[in-house]
């Protein structure tokens, strides 16, 4: 029997939520999904940011696609929000989780609300987005799941400890989860950028300029579309085999150096 090569980057076509959706590696995870014809739900804290992203991807790439206003430190957002997606898509059969904020606390600045805060919005909600598209994920064949963590979940970085810390549950969480999901068929992997263009790196790129770009063999910060081009690889049926492992998407980052 010959093999069956042709491309499946838009396989399955079932509707993807993607937190963190208005801006960054999240906001390109969305055009590059859409730009091969499934349909997006844009979750954010940004509520207008992710209804005016969500329109203009409506418009550029003639999919369904949905800005949903959501704070993932609740935990009681996830079900209104998860119902008025599946009304509006249809059928979901993707989950990216990119949701996040890199708070400089050092030690001394870690306090109990804001480390729940933390692990509540990388970790937690992972799992509880898992929950509330379970069904869906299960009827739905090629399903799978892609969460965002961080080179900094290995290497860890003293600013951040409490970010650093949920980026490392979230590697440990996909695995656990990836063995039970797997019975339903239902793939899940984690993304691990580098240093990578978006908001959230606009203070520190500016603070050390060339810095970073000395530790990473490539010279450069990555660019959030080369994020979306491997989440969409991930999600998609090119990736039928691939679970429970981790993706790092660092430009060549010398981890063993310091400069």
């Amino acid at each position: 029997m010959t093999a069956d090569f042709s491309p499946r980057l838009g396989s399955p076509h079932t509707g993807v939520v993607i937190t963190g959706g208005a801006s960054g590696i999240g906001l390109a995870t969305a055009h590059a999904l859409a730009a091969v014809g499934r349909p997006v739900a844009l979750w954010d804290i940004n509520a207008d940011g992710a209804r005016l992203a969500a329109q203009e991807i409506a418009d550029r790439y003639g999919v369904r696609a949905l800005g949903v206003s959501v704070d993932l430190r609740n935990s009681q957002a996830v079900t209104p929000a998860a119902m008025a997606t599946r009304e509006a898509l249809g059928s979901v059969g993707g989950i990216v989780h990119g949701a996040g904020t890199a708070e400089a606390t050092g030690i001394d600045g870690v306090t109990p609300d804001n480390w729940d805060a933390g692990l509540a919005l990388h970790a937690r909600a992972v799992l509880l987005m898992v929950q509330a598209f379970r069904e869906d994920l299960r009827a739905h064949p090629g399903s799978a799941v892609v969460a965002i963590a961080s080179i900094n979940a290995t290497l860890g970085n003293g600013l951040i400890p409490i970010y650093s810390a949920a980026k490392g549950a979230i590697l440990s969480l996909v695995r656990s989860m990836a063995d039970e999901l797997a019975q339903d068929g239902v793939r899940i992997n984690a993304v691990s950028p580098g240093q990578i263009d978006t908001p959230i790196m606009a203070g520190t790129k500016a603070a050390l300029p060339g810095h970073f770009e000395r530790r990473i063999m490539l010279g450069r910060y990555g660019e959030p579309e080369e994020l979306g081009r491997t989440i969409r690889f991930l999600l998609s049926d090119e990736a039928s085999y691939i679970t429970a492992t981790e993706i790092v998407v660092d430009g060549g980052n010398i981890h063993s150096q310091r400069q």
